[in-house]
């Protein structure tokens, strides 16, 4: 409490109310909270209120499950904004956490669709580093289940971000974030409105020892620094009381170390000899990772009368290179790849929404992007002798190819207010995707919303969904170049990965006990041709997809939150079973008795987890004089994602096990203090996983699994914020 001792008695600026951290809400609300909240006869305020909330009906999530976030439940969570950004969406129903920052949400493997303003956010190639800041979110919803026609290709959730912006968040802010495991981030923000322009800049950097999660169960990684910079800035201008235009630019750059295990033996080839004579401490290892993102986005919107439409244009470029080490990868793995993975994005996205009636408002949009990936690889291999030992000197391999894609979408639906209760949204998609293969589907969606009691509501949907590989994930290796290599594949079969075609289907209430406790079940079943799905194989912490010809996940959501006065609380459990079978593209990935079980038998993805839950609870009250002080604690836990099984006879089940289920539970305090006319301290303590819990999220087994990894130790951080 020595930071209340410190504000006792100084007045401080008014706080919005808290409320749940996660809120289930079907249909979303109009606007977000910043739109609504903010929107007062201000001029040119009022139409920058007027426009998002006005863009939020152009694309509006009817029928699916949102959960909503604001940047005052952010604060309440672990570590605040100076979390990354995949810990606030594992605050929500039915995401898994998995290692290298990956997430899972309803059994899926990644396929999350990210937005920020409406606009689709093209993907980048999927690493470890956190690309997106909390920092700069004034709000997200997490959007899935059936989903309305405007969402296509990556379907499992839409991450939906509304920025700050300078015309409701003036003012700036300096930080100071450091504490367990060497971490330093200082950062900054500032918001501003000068005339029709407003503008919202924010920038961080970031050194820890903790970059990917430790390999062994210690405290203390080896080998597993980070260097990461973030810089994000929205600008909107209004061309008119209906009309405005944007701009969104952000770069991330971040170095990793890849960590090390210590004690590894020696690595041996197929025949039995040594890949390399002599030793090698596998502690001084030194593998590296670097990772680049930029974006751009320019949008014009507009809301005349009835009709409102925006078109944007975008584009993005997204790097990885992963750095062995040269002469410790050929001792342990008889292979060292450098290998460079990049994609450049460009592409329109145009949405509009026209009220035809008071009953019917129609809904249309197209969007197109192209793609181009280059891939650049050096392979240092052995040649094998007829034992299949090493002969000779190591050699390289160079494989460079380039791929290109096109992604078209196009939709059309109806909001048809049957009856005051009763809302039925209608309407189907067309896709395209043209790369390696040409693939195409009609996807028709439908989802049913009625509000049975001013309390409860129920809501049901069918989604038709396309779901084209993500190209930075597609292998286009060589095989037959390493023929007689130590990088020769077991399987050389090379099938191209082919888009997913799924029927999905979701049901679910909410139900409001009091006004200020709501719960809600939600459940779900998808049943998928091609199921895609991506892993790690060989050295490299790049994923590669693949497909199962057949998937089916199912499972079940239960949420409820609790908010009074300053008091929030909130609670979360899933369950969800996913599975495939007969893996029918890549195959050169896998080992041949895998592929053999797998051809005839369903298995569990490796990022199934049976049971995930998340709870949370923060309360702020306020001290004499105006001090104010949040206190929170949260807590996740997982029942344990797949790893391989092991039978008695020595052979094994390709994800026939799981992991240990595990806890892990967060604590702490903010302190924020007016200083002067127009200046705020904050004073902030996080201690994370403060049980010391160990946990192990990966064994290194399981498809597509090639190293262990743990879930962070106990960590005690601290910051200090000046807000003007």
């Amino acid at each position: 409490m020595l930071a209340a001792l410190i504000c006792a008695g100084i007045p401080r600026f008014a706080e919005a109310q808290e409320v749940s951290s996660v809120v289930v809400q079907n249909p979303p609300p109009a606007a977000s909270a910043s739109s609504q909240g903010n929107v007062t006869n201000l001029g040119n305020i009022t139409v920058v209120g007027k426009l998002e909330e006005a863009r939020s009906q152009i694309v509006p999530a009817l029928g699916a499950t949102a959960y909503s976030v604001d940047k005052q439940q952010i604060a309440a969570e672990s570590r605040g904004d100076n979390a990354p950004f995949n810990q606030i969406l594992l605050r929500a129903p039915g995401v898994a956490q998995d290692s290298l920052s990956q997430l899972h949400l309803r059994g899926e493997h990644a396929n999350l669709q990210y937005r920020i303003n409406d606009v689709l956010l093209p993907e980048g190639i999927t690493g470890f580093g956190q690309e997106l800041d909390p920092r700069f979110v004034d709000s997200l919803q997490l959007i899935t289940g059936s989903l309305p026609a405007q969402y296509g290709f990556r379907t499992a959730g839409i991450v939906d971000i509304q920025t700050k912006s300078g015309a409701f968040s003036q003012g700036g802010e300096a930080s100071l974030y450091g504490g367990s495991f060497n971490t330093v981030r200082p950062s900054f923000e500032y918001g501003g409105a000068q005339g029709k322009l407003n503008y919202f800049v924010d920038g961080s950097y970031e050194h820890n020892g903790i970059g990917i999660e430790n390999p062994t169960a210690g405290s203390t990684p080896i080998h597993d620094n980070t260097d990461q910079l973030h810089a994000f800035s929205y600008m909107s201008y209004l061309l008119s009381d209906t009309s405005q235009v944007s701009v969104m630019l952000s770069a991330s750059h971040s170095d990793f170390q890849i960590p090390d295990s210590p004690n590894l033996a020696a690595g041996t080839a197929p025949g039995g000899n040594v890949w390399l004579p002599g030793t090698f401490d596998s502690t001084q290892l030194n593998e590296n990772q670097t990772e680049q993102n930029y974006y751009v986005v320019a949008a014009f919107q507009k809301s005349a009368d009835d009709l409102n439409y925006q078109i944007a244009g975008f584009g993005r470029y997204s790097g990885v290179k992963f750095k062995p080490d040269p002469a410790g990868d050929l001792f342990f793995n008889g292979v060292a790849s450098q290998v460079q993975r990049e994609i450049y994005s460009t592409g329109v996205q145009g949405d509009l929404s026209y009220k035809l009636t008071d009953t019917h408002t129609l809904r249309a949009g197209a969007m197109v992007l192209d793609e181009t990936a280059p891939t650049h690889s050096t392979t240092t291999v052995f040649a094998l002798d007829g034992s299949n030992n090493p002969t000779g000197a190591p050699f390289p391999v160079t494989d460079n190819n380039t791929t290109n894609a096109q992604f078209y979408g196009i939709y059309l639906q109806d909001e048809w207010k049957v009856t005051r209760k009763f809302t039925l949204n209608y309407g189907a998609r067309f896709d395209i995707y043209a790369s390696t293969l040409k693939e195409n589907q009609l996807s028709p969606r439908v989802n049913a919303i009625y509000q049975a009691t001013p309390a409860t509501t129920l809501h049901a949907g069918y989604a038709r969904y396309f779901t084209p590989p993500p190209l930075e994930s597609v292998n286009t290796a060589g095989v037959a170049q390493f023929a007689g290599t130590s990088n020769a594949p077991e399987v050389t079969q090379n099938d191209p990965v082919k888009s997913e075609r799924a029927h999905y289907f979701d049901v679910g209430v909410t139900h409001k006990i009091t006004p200020e406790w709501q719960v809600g079940l939600d459940g779900y079943y998808k049943y998928a041709k091609n199921q895609l799905d991506d892993g790690f194989f060989g050295q490299t912490l790049i994923p590669s997809a693949f497909n199962y010809s057949q998937g089916r996940i199912y499972g079940a959501e239960f949420t409820t939150s609790y908010a009074t006065g300053g008091f929030s609380t909130y609670a979360n459990f899933a369950y969800s079973v996913a599975q495939g079978r007969n893996i029918n593209s890549a195959q050169t990935l896998f080992g041949a008795a895998d592929q053999a079980y797998i051809q005839n038998h369903w298995v569990y993805l490796d990022h199934d987890q049976r049971e995930t839950a998340s709870l949370g609870a923060s309360y702020v009250w306020k001290q004499s004089m105006g001090s104010s002080t949040r206190v929170y604690m949260d807590a996740l836990y997982g029942s344990g994602l797949r790893k391989g099984q092991t039978l008695p006879d020595g052979s094994t089940i390709p994800n026939g096990a799981h992991e240990p289920g595990y806890w892990t539970m967060n604590a702490g305090i903010e302190q924020d203090c007016k200083i002067g006319a127009n200046r705020m301290i904050k004073l902030r303590l996080d201690v994370v996983n403060f049980t010391d819990k160990v946990y192990e999220l990966r064994d290194g087994s399981g498809i597509g699994v090639n190293a262990a990894q743990f879930g962070m130790r106990m960590g005690f951080f601290g910051s200090i914020s000046c807000e003007f």
